[in-house]
């Protein structure tokens, strides 16, 4: 008979072999897990012992996992996956009403509307825990695929979930960017080409954001260049405050802009053509399936069909 493996291996011996492979260092892995070396090596050979073979191998100075140890990552990290996957499974038969939901936004979102419905959420059902945190569009994805996250919200562009088939979206508003200016000239007009704000300053996002990249390629489709930015800023907030402290010229999705409409020295033109987007809901599709994450989408949609997005947006003032 098998021994049981627990006699063999334990789950704090996973984690210190685990954490070897991703240093393959000694000395980085045991300051990271908060031990000695000479304990981390101990435990290492221990597991060695145990499988009867090396799970590392020294070439010069630079320390490499055997094949031996390639399987073995493979097998605990396929492990953790079924830990995962039950963990899940448990959340699919769990109250519709508790437990903790983590929602990801990004900078680029007005979240005036969400944290309203939140505050109505909570106020009904107390015993959910919602969690709100700002992500930035290169994280969320890891945050969604390894569930720091269960649903982020931003702005995505059409087609571009084709690549990712685990996941899906579901639109909350169409919405697309705005021109922002305080020059008494452009009161009258009921648009902005491409070609005349190309010439004028602007304070607009980081390239690497995606609303600069919608931007960007809405510009290139046209046969204009980007125009230039005099400052770059992380949330629209602080380009529309950059705006009327400076007159220089910026853009902000629609959804962002209506809480300011009524500001005196704010004005906002559509584009000719529009650039649009969708801001939307983002989630792995099993998410669906637990109870409280559908009850929570079924709740915000029915919030909103009394009452639309963008009116509650107009309801705010700066």
């Amino acid at each position: 008979m098998k021994d049981h493996p627990n006699k063999l291996l334990s789950s704090r011996t996973f984690t210190y072999f685990l954490q070897l492979t991703d240093t393959l260092n000694y000395t980085k892995a045991a300051q990271l897990l908060g031990i000695s070396q000479p304990a981390l090596t101990q435990q290492i050979k221990k597991m060695e012992a145990s499988v009867g073979t090396p799970l590392f191998e020294n070439h010069g100075k630079q320390l490499q996992m055997t094949e031996a140890g390639k399987i073995m990552k493979r097998t605990i990290d396929s492990v953790y996956e079924i830990l995962v996957e039950g963990t899940e499974s448990i959340q699919q038969e769990s109250s519709v009403t508790s437990g903790k939901i983590t929602i990801g936004v990004s900078a680029s979102v007005q979240d005036k509307v969400l944290t309203d419905f939140i505050i109505d959420y909570y106020r009904m059902y107390p015993n959910i825990e919602i969690s709100l945190m700002m992500v930035g569009r290169k994280e969320v994805w890891d945050f969604l695929d390894k569930n720091k996250i269960d649903i982020a919200i931003l702005y995505l562009p059409d087609g571009m979930l084709k690549k990712w088939k685990s996941y899906e979206a579901t639109s909350i508003i169409k919405d697309e960017v705005l021109f922002i200016h305080n020059n008494p000239e452009f009161y009258g007009k009921t648009s902005i080409t491409y070609g005349e704000s190309m010439e004028l300053p602007w304070a607009t996002y980081p390239k690497t954001y995606f609303v600069s990249e919608v931007i960007q390629s809405a510009f290139h489709s046209q046969e204009f260049r980007l125009p230039e930015a005099v400052v770059h800023f992380t949330r629209p907030d602080q380009m529309l405050r950059f705006a009327r402290a400076t007159g220089v010229y910026t853009v902000v999705p629609k959804s962002f802009f209506e809480p300011y409409r009524h500001k005196e020295n704010l004005h906002a033109l559509p584009f000719e053509p529009p650039i649009k987007m969708n801001l939307s809901f983002i989630y792995r599709k099993e998410k669906l399936k637990i109870p409280r994450v559908k009850h929570f989408f079924e709740t915000f949609f029915t919030y909103i069909e009394d009452e639309d997005y963008l009116s509650r947006l107009n309801k705010f003032t700066d």
